[in-house]
Formats: structure tokens, C-alpha cells, sequence
């Protein structure tokens, strides 16, 4: 169907939901918005579905909301009585619709005779991800576009072990979720009846509770944070999310006594009105912190994204100065004060494990390595860490100790099984007690580490290509550096190719079969350990390009960036 036929389906349905056909109206003229809204069915993936609110079929609205959840149902009916018993848990964040998205996703359950449990207020996705284990449900829903603008919502699903789909699980979902093709006469129960019936159950307090009690399990030495409780000033901004629902219990719960909110940040705010983006990888979404930091001479000033499930930190370098560190900084402070924090109390098992994806940091392997701890890879989304978790607890192998993602997405206990900034909040601010009862300061404890294992400096570089021809110039620049793979980058010989879609490896021209998943993601290491990878972003109209230098000299690192930063320009260009 041409998109001008779809369009014309939308606005002449009597049964259209008003404030849609409004906006129809509204940009009737506007041909270019009309296009976009409806050249595509919003794409369901992976990763769920993630997209720009309004009217049409490659929008964020009741119908394609209802679409996913038809999808999601007919999941769940294929797993038989017993999975469709046990329900559904939905979870949802700050952001405009986000509520009435959650009833929705209940209300389309209800129609097939699936229970869903909803939060009554909003939470942070961990919290959903707990939920779904904690209720044994067979399912979750978490209504969120995590760091996106503030026009954006998105849908995402989670499996009965509290992580996302894995890929064999993901792909029939999604099969059936396409199956389903006039969206707009999917029909739902009313929130009454579905309330009526059974069907809807709202929600919170014992669910918190219950989260909150594990947490305790995330400290490691309780006394250190007893004796450093009011020494160390932190600064906390849930940048307008939904991170003060429980960050603040849990800092309180572990014994931290000096807490600040940013209070212009502190409450929900679906349009993140402080901030341009509220994304922790932003050094501008610290402004505010970084103000408030220099006036109460804080030690650390941390952030969590609208869904609470990334986390950034900036630390004093010296007086009224402040350093936005990267996620890869980041999770190597926090698993070499873990590791170290274990191997001093003797609680560390001999068969013990961090988990990373495959774009992340050298720095914590080389960590790990001198603390006995193997380090594991795997693709790019938390999944294939939660994936990992189940396997090892089904073998007894190994003993999850850390996993993270460089995209500030980090786990500390698997009671969660995604992301959890709550978790990585109190991990922080315990990691930073540490330091500061030994004099240092978190950015000092970050040049020891280099000191010891080598300058490691890495950097996202994320090209935004939206709407057709920004689809199609992603996949003609993925074929193009499949069939003219570059010798270097910055005058460095590569070393190994790995391709992720075609599963294999090459090693100095000998070709080794990829034992993962397929993914479209290249990476070329070099000769002198440094890397670069490609990989499309799985939620986004994004290319991006991880670099990663390495080297022993700061200074060389830094030249060493600059360069492949400078080859990469020059790819992009052609």
C-alpha cells in the first residue's frame, strides 16, 4: 500500500481516536511529515519498538501499541494455559503517553483472558525486570524510550527470566506481531471491564519492597559506609525521570547521609525541560548538577536517564571542577573496586565472571585478568548478558560478578536481569566512600588504573540518518565496508577483522567460523591492540562507530584517536 493509501485509511476510519484524526488534520498540507508518518509499519525488532508519538503506522500511538501486544499475546498463547496464567507485568516511565500506553498493553491482554499487573505510578525499568521474576509472571512490558528526546516513547519486552527476548525468542515474537495487519480494528476490553474481570490488577508498594530488600545484597561493606556516611557529598539528579522513586530509598537504605537532589530535576517532567537531552552520556545534562556540585563542594555528582536504567557520573578533579567520565570509565572503576573489595574479604569465588559487550573497554579484561576473574564478551544489548547469567546458573560454571555495556548500562546482583542505574547508584557511591577514606578522589583512582595497565581511551562517534534515504544510506555503507575492507586505520595495520553478520573471523588472512549470534556489526582490531567496530543501532536511525585506542603514553593514546577519528571523517565523507 502506497503511504498516501494508508493515510487516507487512517483519517477516513469513523472509529479513530480523535486526538489522532486531529493531528491528521492539522498536517494535512505537510506532505514530507505525512510520508514519514506512514512510508512504514513502526519497525518492532530485537529490542522492541521505539519511535516518535503521534498518528500513523511508523508512530508511537494506541493502535501500534495494541498491534505489539496482539503480537505479544499470541506469544504468550502459544506457550499454553499455564503461561497465560501467570500474566503479564507492565512498568512505565516519565514520558508523555506512557501511562495510557501501559493501560493499553493491559486492556489488549484482558481481550485474550491474560492477566496484567501494573504499576500504579511510574518506575524505573529494573524495578520491571525484577517484577516479572519476582511475580513469576510469563511476561513484561516497560513503556519507555529510555534517553531519547522527549517527543519519543517505545514498547519493550521482557521474558520470564526478566531480561529481553533473546534472539530465537525475539524473532517469533516479532512474527507475530507482523501477522497482524489492520491495526486499526484490533479490539480491547475497557480498563472497567478488564478491572471487572480480574484481568487488571494495579500494582507498586510490595513490589518495591521486595526490590529494595535485594538491593542490600548490591553493598559490600556496610561498615565503610557507616564510617564514611557524612564525609562523602553526593549529588543525585534523576534528570526529571523515574530514578528518585527508588534511588533515593536505596542511598538512605545503605547508609548515605549525604544525599542532594537536584530539585529543578527531581520530579517527572515528560518534557525534560532542563534539559536538551536527557541522556547521562550528555556532559550538558550535568549542567545543573555541576552548578549545585561547586556550590556544596560535592565529591560526586551522579545521573540516571528518564527510565533509570543507564547511569552517568561526573567527579571533582579539583576545586569547582567537574569531569563527565565515559561508561567505560566508569564500569572500570566499579569492577576493579568490586574485585578488590572481594579478594580483600575473601568472598571471592574462584570461578567468578564479568560479562561485556563486544564495544566495550579492554581496561576491565586487563582488570580481571590480574584478579584471576575471566572476562567474557558477547553482542551488543543487555539480553545476551542476561542470556549468559541463565546459562551459568543452569551449569553451575561460573559466578556472575559484573556486567556492563559502554552505553552506561551496568548490573551488579542478577535479581535484575537488565541495566539497573539503582543498582549502579549505590555501587558508585560506595566506590567513591572507598576512595575518599584513602585520600583519592574517583578521578585520581582512574589515572591509577591507567598507571598500572596502560592508557585506555574510547569514543562513540553516532551519525543520525532518519526516513527512507537515511535507511538506505546506513545499508549501503555497511555493504560498502564489507566489499572494500580498509587496510588500517591510522597508519596502523589491522590485525583481525571479525564480521558479526557473516560469523567469522578473520586473523592474519586465516578465516575461524564466530561462534554468537548474528548481528550486523563489523570490528577490526590492530596491530597494536587498539580497535574499531561499525554497528547500525538496533532502536535508532543511527550509524555508529566505536573507537578504542590503546597505548602505554597518554599522549600517544590521544594522537592515536585523533587519527582514526580522522579516517572514520574521511568513510563517512565518501
Amino acid at each position: 500500500m502506497d503511504w498516501t493509501d494508508s493515510y487516507h485509511t487512517w483519517l477516513n476510519n469513523e472509529f479513530l481516536d480523535e486526538t489522532l484524526r486531529e493531528e491528521l488534520n492539522v498536517n494535512r498540507e505537510n506532505k514530507t511529515l505525512l510520508e514519514d508518518a506512514f512510508y512504514t509499519s513502526l519497525e518492532f525488532g530485537t529490542a522492541g519498538m521505539r519511535g516518535i508519538i503521534g498518528a500513523g503506522t511508523n508512530r508511537m500511538n494506541k493502535y501500534t501499541v495494541r498491534q505489539a501486544t496482539e503480537g505479544l499475546a499470541l506469544f504468550i498463547e502459544n506457550q499454553g494455559e499455564g503461561a497465560k496464567e501467570r500474566g503479564v507485568a507492565i512498568a512505565y516511565d516519565s514520558r508523555h503517553m506512557s501511562k495510557e500506553f501501559a493501560i493499553e498493553s493491559a486492556k489488549k491482554l484482558a481481550a485474550h483472558g491474560i492477566p496484567a499487573y501494573v504499576f500504579e505510578e511510574l518506575r524505573p525499568t529494573p524495578e520491571l525486570s525484577f517484577a516479572v521474576r519476582h511475580l513469576k509472571a510469563a511476561a513484561g512490558i516497560m513503556i519507555t524510550a529510555s534517553h531519547n528526546p522527549a517527543e519519543y516513547n517505545g514498547y519493550k519486552v521482557y521474558g520470564e527470566d526478566g531480561g529481553q527476548l533473546p534472539p530465537k525468542e525475539a524473532d517469533e515474537l516479532t512474527s507475530y506481531v507482523r501477522s497482524v495487519s489492520d491495526i486499526l480494528s484490533i479490539e480491547a476490553l475497557s480498563e472497567e471491564e478488564a478491572l471487572e474481570k480480574g484481568l487488571l490488577t494495579m500494582i507498586g508498594k510490595e513490589v518495591d519492597r521486595a526490590y529494595l530488600d535485594a538491593m542490600r545484597t548490591v553493598t559490600i561493606d556496610p561498615d565503610l559506609i557507616n564510617r564514611q556516611a557524612r564525609d562523602i557529598k553526593i549529588i543525585f539528579t534523576p534528570l526529571h525521570g523515574t530514578g528518585k522513586m527508588l534511588g533515593e530509598r536505596a542511598l538512605k537504605q545503605a547508609g548515605f547521609k549525604n544525599v542532594s537532589l537536584v530539585k529543578e530535576q527531581a520530579e517527572p517532567d515528560p518534557n525534560f525541560s532542563t534539559v536538551k537531552s536527557p541522556n547521562p552520556e550528555d556532559p550538558e545534562a550535568f549542567a545543573l548538577a555541576i552548578e549545585q556540585g561547586k556550590a556544596e563542594d560535592a565529591d560526586i555528582l551522579i545521573a540516571t536517564d528518564p527510565d533509570a536504567d543507564r547511569l552517568g557520573i561526573a567527579v571533582k578533579t579539583y576545586k569547582d571542577h567537574y569531569e563527565v567520565l565515559s561508561g567505560n570509565q566508569i564500569a572500570s572503576l566499579m569492577i576493579n573496586y568490586i574485585l578488590k573489595a572481594h579478594a580483600k574479604k575473601e568472598t571471592l569465588p574462584l570461578n567468578s565472571v564479568i560479562i561485556k559487550s563486544i564495544v566495550s573497554s579492554e581496561l576491565p579484561t586487563a582488570i580481571a585478568d590480574k584478579f584471576g576473574v575471566e572476562s567474557v564478551d558477547v553482542l551488543t544489548g543487555f539480553k545476551f548478558i542476561a542470556e549468559k547469567i541463565k546459562e551459568y546458573e543452569q551449569t553451575h560454571s561460573h559466578t556472575f560478578m559484573f556486567g556492563f555495556e559502554e552505553s552506561y548500562g551496568y548490573l551488579v546482583q542478577p535479581f535484575v536481569r537488565d541495566k539497573d542505574a539503582i543498582q549502579a547508584l549505590i555501587m558508585v557511591a560506595e566506590m567513591a566512600a572507598h576512595y575518599n577514606e584513602e585520600g583519592f578522589s574517583l578521578f585520581d583512582a582512574l589515572h591509577q588504573l591507567y598507571h598500572e595497565y596502560g592508557h585506555f581511551k574510547e569514543k562513540t562517534i553516532s551519525v543520525t540518518l532518519s526516513g527512507i534515504e537515511g535507511s538506505k544510506k546506513i545499508k549501503a555503507l555497511m555493504s560498502q565496508l564489507r566489499e572494500d575492507t580498509p587496510s588500517d586505520f591510522g597508519n596502523i595495520k589491522i590485525k583481525s577483522i571479525e564480521d558479526f553478520k557473516e560469523q567469522k573471523r578473520i586473523v592474519d588472512g586465516e578465516e575461524e567460523a564466530i561462534d554468537m549470534p548474528k548481528a550486523d556489526v563489523l570490528k577490526y582490531t590492530l596491530a597494536d591492540g587498539s580497535w574499531i567496530a561499525v554497528r547500525p543501532s538496533g532502536t535508532e536511525p543511527k550509524i555508529k562507530f566505536y573507537i578504542a585506542a590503546f597505548d602505554e603514553s597518554g599522549v600517544v593514546v590521544e594522537e592515536k584517536m585523533t587519527a582514526f577519528e580522522k579516517d572514520i571523517n574521511t568513510i563517512l565523507e565518501n
